[in-house]
C-alpha cells in the first residue's frame, strides 16, 4: 500500500524558500491537482493505523488537512473540526500562534469542548510547531486528544507526544521516502 504516495512524493517539483527546500505535493499543497486515488489511499491509511474508537471528533487544521480530514469524516462517519486562519469570535473560540519551518500565524479553535475526544490529522509535519500550538490549545479547552496522524513526516519532529505517520521523508534536491510506516 501507498505506492500512489510514495511515487508522487518522489516524483514531486520542489522550490527553496530561503533556507528551507520545499516540496509542492497533491497532498501537502493541493497543487498541481488532487488525484481522488492518492487521496483515498491516504485516507483510508490513515483510518487504518489511527485510534479511532469512541471519538468524538476529527481536528484538522486549515488549509491541507481539510481534504484528509472530509474524505476520513465521510468513510468514518466521525464529524469534523476545522481550525481556521480566520478569527470568528464565538464563545470559547481559542486563538493558536504558530510557528513552522518557513512561517508564522494565528489559527483559531471553534466548537472543541471539555471532555470531547480527538484525533488530530494533518498532511505533513516537519517543526511540529504547529501542531505543539494545538495541542496547548485543546488542553486549555479540556480536550482529550486520543491519536494523533500525519500523511508525511519530514526529519525528526518533537511534538511533545507519540504520533504516526504514514511515510517519513528526507528532502534534498529532491524528495527521498525513507520509510513506510504502513
Amino acid at each position: 500500500m501507498l505506492e500512489r504516495l510514495v511515487k508522487s512524493l518522489e516524483t514531486c517539483p520542489m522550490v527553496r524558500r530561503g533556507e528551507y527546500n520545499y516540496f509542492i505535493h497533491p497532498i501537502t499543497d493541493g497543487v498541481p491537482v488532487v488525484d481522488p486515488d492518492l487521496l483515498r489511499e491516504v485516507a483510508t491509511a490513515m483510518i487504518k493505523v489511527t485510534d479511532l474508537n469512541h471519538v468524538d471528533r476529527l481536528l484538522v487544521a486549515e488549509a491541507m488537512g481539510i481534504h484528509i480530514g472530509s474524505v476520513m469524516s465521510i468513510m468514518t462517519d466521525i464529524p469534523m473540526n476545522i481550525i481556521r486562519k480566520r478569527e470568528y469570535q464565538l464563545p470559547g473560540e481559542v486563538a493558536i500562534h504558530q510557528t513552522t519551518g518557513y512561517s508564522k500565524g494565528q489559527l483559531y479553535l471553534n466548537g472543541v469542548n471539555r471532555g470531547d475526544r480527538v484525533v488530530i490529522i494533518d498532511d505533513v509535519v516537519s517543526t511540529g510547531g504547529t501542531t505543539r500550538a494545538v495541542l496547548a490549545a485543546l488542553e486549555q479547552v479540556g480536550a482529550e486528544v486520543v491519536d494523533i496522524c500525519f500523511a508525511i513526516r519530514r526529519g525528526n519532529p518533537d511534538i511533545g507526544r507519540p504520533f504516526k505517520s504514514l511515510v517519513s521523508i528526507d528532502v534534498t534536491d529532491r524528495v527521498h521516502v525513507i520509510d513506510r510506516y504502513f
